[in-house]
């Protein structure tokens, strides 16, 4: 197993970190010879990233529903009518009743896990008494929102899960689900029925930039929305950049990310398996950190073991030795420091007393305490939504959940009694300001 090994005395950890995020940064100025062959082919001309995404977002504001269909066919390979476009109800009925009896069970059970969590983190609205008035803080849902599901190599029913349920909690009554016109995208039976039980009457064959840009600026037959949330490839994660401003956004995410924390308590087939869960993305960054050497060792004989009896084996093991890296720490606070500055989008900590390391802990998307706590958990099913900041952004960033679905709002009422108490500060500011408009609109009530 051809994985990068480095100790945190020499300095190579942090030299590492900064060309892997510099490797898998959302700024889309990196393109592969086969990506840039492609875009000539599309577009005519070698184009980035980010250029192809201004282009498609700019055509799609300009001529619409045409504009989205057309790419539709150019980049997917799929013609389709303006009337195909949605997914009729029947469709969505039919993958329901089709799918096993046992996948709908798993999907109710986790619903309701998501909903126990989803619903006890909620905003409420909250009153402060003040003599002779009041203030509040409301929240209130958003009208509608936008849910971009991926579609290319796997189908992803998690992530409308991880998504929706949220929107729903926080009280959204529109939602729009988009994924391309693929075999995994949407046309895929289990996506479907996962939307119909979950009670989503709107999802569109159409993914990518083009997918974004309807969404934002709307188009015949999507309205547009006001904030677009879910996974997806480099185009969607630049798409979401350009339209930001003109629609809310989740985040601009970039690949997949996780940093386990071990030491002589851990199983290393445990970690093993773990670390290939991950680069099964691919591209993804799969990162030990530990202060037991043995252990580390034993990790990287489990990996060729594991690596060779997967059937994506192959892909895990590149996106592994081209990603991945075992850094030997200190002790556990170098551990601990090592992944505060990385600030991983998924922390395992895998070691008896991981709930003693939690308080050194502060940057991370979200965080796994415990040798049974893999991060398969939080993706499928746990009630935390598997959408979380990645390429460092966890140091400010946090995970998707039912509060980004709601708008706060102050409410402030006081009657004349409490409005002459204020009026003083009131006056004293705007004097000091200059803005007597502002003075005088007191003055006059009193």
């Amino acid at each position: 197993m051809n994985i990068k090994y480095i100790s945190s005395q020499d300095g190579q950890a942090a030299e590492f970190m900064t060309q892997l995020r510099k490797t898998l940064s959302p700024r889309g100025d990196v393109v592969s010879e086969a990506g840039r062959q492609r875009t000539i082919e599309i577009f005519g001309e070698a184009l980035t990233p980010q250029q192809v995404v201004e282009k498609i977002c700019r055509d799609v504001d300009a001529r619409g529903l045409d504009a989205v269909l057309e790419y539709s066919e150019r980049i997917d390979g799929k013609r389709m009518t303006p009337e195909e476009l949605r997914v009729p109800q029947e469709e969505l009925d039919k993958a329901r009743d089709s799918v096993e009896p046992e996948f709908l069970d798993a999907v109710r059970k986790i619903r309701q896990n998501i909903v126990e969590f989803q619903t006890a983190i909620l905003h409420k609205d909250v009153r402060v008494e003040r003599p002779n008035g009041y203030l509040m803080e409301r929240y209130l849902p958003l009208n509608r929102v936008g849910v971009c599901v991926p579609g290319g190599a796997a189908a992803y029913p998690s992530s409308v899960l991880m998504t929706a349920i949220p929107a729903q909690c926080a009280g959204v009554k529109e939602i729009a689900v988009v994924a391309p016109p693929t075999p995994n995208g949407s046309y895929n039976r289990d996506m479907l029925a996962v939307c119909c039980e979950l009670g989503i009457k709107e999802v569109y064959r159409v993914g990518g930039a083009q997918a974004v840009a309807a969404l934002a600026y709307g188009v015949e037959g999507l309205p547009k929305v006001d904030k677009i949330v879910g996974p997806g490839n480099l185009f969607v994660a630049l798409a979401k950049r350009f339209v930001f401003g003109d629609v809310a956004i989740d985040s601009i995410a970039g690949p997949s990310e996780v940093i386990v924390i071990v030491d002589d308590s851990t199983n290393p087939k445990y970690i093993a398996a773990d670390l290939i869960a991950q680069a099964e993305h691919a591209p993804g960054a799969s990162i030990l950190i530990g202060w037991h050497k043995p252990t580390l060792d034993a990790v990287i004989g489990e990996l060729d073991v594991m690596l060779g009896q997967l059937s994506r084996g192959d892909l895990a093991r590149q996106c592994l030795e081209d990603f991945g890296a075992l850094i030997l720490a200190q002790d556990p606070d170098d551990a601990c420091q090592i992944s505060d500055a990385i600030a991983p989008e998924h922390l395992h900590v895998a070691i008896d007393n991981a709930e003693e390391l939690l308080p050194k802990l502060h940057n991370a998307g979200a965080i796994f305490l415990g040798t049974y706590t893999p991060v398969a958990l939080g993706d499928y099913c746990a009630g935390p939504s598997h959408v979380l900041p990645t390429s460092g952004t966890a140091r400010f960033a946090s995970g998707l959940s039912a509060n980004d679905f709601v708008r706060p709002g102050s409410v402030i009422h006081f009657n004349r009694d409490g409005m002459r108490q204020l009026a003083p500060l009131v006056e004293s500011l705007a004097t000091k300001e200059g803005l007597t408009g502002h003075r005088e609109s007191v003055r006059v009530r009193m």
